[in-house]
């Protein structure tokens, strides 16, 4: 029996179904900032203003992952956000696709969403 054992008494298996947290912030580290063609933008549309920086974002060649969740429960405000934005990528030759419910994705000129899965189901 090892001492531990011996002073604070049997220690449980750690079983695979058990939570795990996971410290990524290792992976996360800043790199030097090095121009790139090419940025993946993250945004949050909460109203239509918010229409004209991302269509700025798209212009300039940027993939932009868009939260639509602010706006959901409009349904003309969402409708009139996702026919501007399908608008632009169609004028770039880009492309749109619904991530999940509160996520859509807009490419640029030259880079198309693959509908499939890899992997899972």
């Amino acid at each position: 029996m090892k001492i531990k054992e011996l002073l604070f008494g049997p220690i449980p298996k750690q079983t695979e179904s058990e939570y795990a947290e996971l410290d990524l912030s290792q992976y996360e580290e800043v790199i030097e900032p090095e121009p790139a063609e090419t940025y993946i933008r993250v945004a949050e549309l909460s109203n239509l203003d918010g229409i004209a920086d991302l269509k700025k974002e798209i212009y300039e060649g940027n993939i932009v992952v868009v939260d639509i969740s602010a706006i959901k429960r409009d349904q003309m405000m969402l409708e009139r956000a996702l026919q501007d934005l399908h608008d632009v990528v169609s004028d770039v030759g880009g492309d749109i696709a619904g991530l999940d419910d509160d996520l859509v994705i807009t490419t640029p000129t030259g880079i198309k969403i693959d509908r499939s899965r890899i992997g899972g189901r």
